[in-house]
C-alpha cells in the first residue's frame, strides 16, 4: 500500500501548467513545510515535501491555495529518475495528491498572514493549562 497523509503550510503559491493536447490538464505543483514531531538540535524543524496536483485538483490549488496557508494532501509517493544534460543520474520523490483540503480557516489564516493572530476565547494559565467550566456536572458529559 502506498499512501501518504500530511498536514504543513504552504512555501509559495502553487505553479501551474497546462499539457499539451487535445483537452489541457492543468498540472499544479508546490511544497508543504511539515513540522517535525520531535527535533533535535542542529536539525531542522521541517520537512519540505514536493506535491503534484493534476486536473480539477491543480486548477482548485491554482485558485484557492497561497503561501503560508495550512493545508492537507492525501496521496502517494513517486518516484522518478532521469539523465540530466551532464549524464548524472537525479532522483525526484513527490507526493501525488489524491485529497487536498484546507486546514484552517480562512480568518485565522487572514489573522496570521496580518501578524495578528486571533485571540483565544480563553488564556492559558503560566502551568500552560486552560481553566475548565466547574458548572459542568459528570452527568452532562457525552462519555
Amino acid at each position: 500500500m502506498n499512501k501518504v497523509i500530511l498536514m504543513g503550510r504552504l512555501t509559495k503559491d502553487p505553479e501551474v501548467r497546462y499539457s499539451q493536447g487535445n483537452e489541457p490538464l492543468a498540472v499544479a505543483r508546490y511544497s508543504l513545510a511539515v513540522n517535525r514531531r520531535f527535533k533535535r538540535q542542529g536539525e531542522p524543524d521541517a520537512d519540505f515535501i514536493n506535491c503534484v496536483s493534476f486536473g480539477k485538483a491543480g486548477e482548485f490549488a491554482e485558485k484557492y491555495f497561497k503561501k503560508g496557508q495550512m493545508v492537507s494532501v492525501v496521496g502517494r509517493l513517486q518516484v522518478r529518475s532521469w539523465d540530466d544534460s551532464e549524464g548524472k543520474k537525479r532522483w525526484s520523490t513527490d507526493v501525488v495528491v489524491e485529497e487536498q483540503f484546507f486546514a484552517e480557516s480562512k480568518a485565522s489564516f487572514e489573522s496570521q498572514k496580518a501578524a495578528t493572530p486571533a485571540a483565544p476565547k480563553q488564556t492559558a494559565q503560566d502551568d500552560g493549562f486552560y481553566p475548565i467550566d466547574e458548572s459542568i456536572e459528570d452527568d452532562d458529559l457525552p462519555f
